[in-house]
């Protein structure tokens, strides 16, 4: 069953670029708001939407992308409203794919059989799932596969040749290769380094690996493309979309637009890695 993933992977290839794919936390700094960043993303440019599920706990992201999944969490959002923002999405895009972004917990609070036939009925395509490793692919990610929807998983630059076939044995829509050792936007990715790292992963898979952590300018999401199938941008957006709240962190007339513009000049620079490398 081919997934909006699978498709857009698909049209990137035959026009020879690669995607741009952004991060943002659902719920942040309000539903309302939320909801809005995540239609004006793809106009400006977005070629797949993760969306963070916020998460009281979360161990794999930095300062920054803490702070939005608390900011989420003070606002009332929940699971079950994240699955309503990507409902309201869908009504106007049918095509963007979505892949939700967190960890277990929450989802298995939901319950796995309903979340995923929620997620799935909402417009969901895929899961990132950071705190599940392969050794618990019968939690969820087999249930997901079955419900039709990608589990995405994380390759890291201390995951080996020995390691990576688990990593990648139940992985669908794309690899997600984490640039840099740590947590989010800790550091600067190294083009060079992730492309010997791409390099190394493709010769044990033929899905599209995307590279994300460390990508926080238009230059380094272009050297990113030159030699990866996406670039994922996160941690910038965010902090674009932190520096335009008001004092009491609510949002102001300026907070859309500050993440639309963001991701515009971005996805300005990975399509021009096409032309770079042409």
């Amino acid at each position: 069953m081919t997934t909006r993933i699978d498709a857009k992977f698909a049209e990137l290839k035959r026009q020879g670029r690669s995607a741009f794919v952004t991060f943002v936390m659902a719920g942040d700094p309000d539903e309302k708001t939320s909801l809005e960043i995540i239609k004006a993303l793809p106009k400006a440019g977005a070629d797949v939407l993760e969306i963070g599920m916020p998460f009281t706990d979360p161990m794999a992201d930095g300062p920054s992308i803490q702070a939005a999944g608390l900011r989420a969490l003070k606002g009332g959002m929940t699971l079950r409203k994240t699955l309503e923002m990507v409902r309201g999405f869908r009504k106007d895009d049918d095509t963007t794919p979505i892949v939700l972004m967190g960890y277990y917990n929450p989802i298995y609070i939901y319950g796995v059989e309903t979340f995923l036939a929620d997620a799935k009925a909402a417009g969901v395509d895929g899961l990132i799932i950071v705190d599940l490793p392969p050794e618990e692919d019968t939690e969820l990610c087999i249930p997901a596969m079955k419900a039709g929807l990608n589990f995405i998983r994380l390759a890291t630059p201390t995951t080996d040749d020995k390691r990576l076939p688990a990593v990648l044995a139940n992985t669908s829509g794309f690899v997600y290769y984490v640039a840099v050792t740590g947590i989010t936007g800790s550091a600067a990715a190294d083009s060079k380094v992730v492309g010997a790292a791409v390099s190394r992963i493709k010769r044990h898979t033929a899905l599209p690996v995307c590279v994300g952590f460390g990508i926080r300018t238009p230059e380094v999401a272009r050297a990113i493309a030159e030699s990866a199938d996406g670039s994922v941008v996160g941690t910038a957006l965010v902090d674009a979309l932190k520096g335009s709240l008001d004092a009491e962190g609510r949002a102001t007339a300026r907070t859309v637009t500050a993440v639309a513009d963001l991701a515009a000049s971005l996805a300005q620079g990975v399509r021009g890695a096409k032309q770079a490398a042409e």
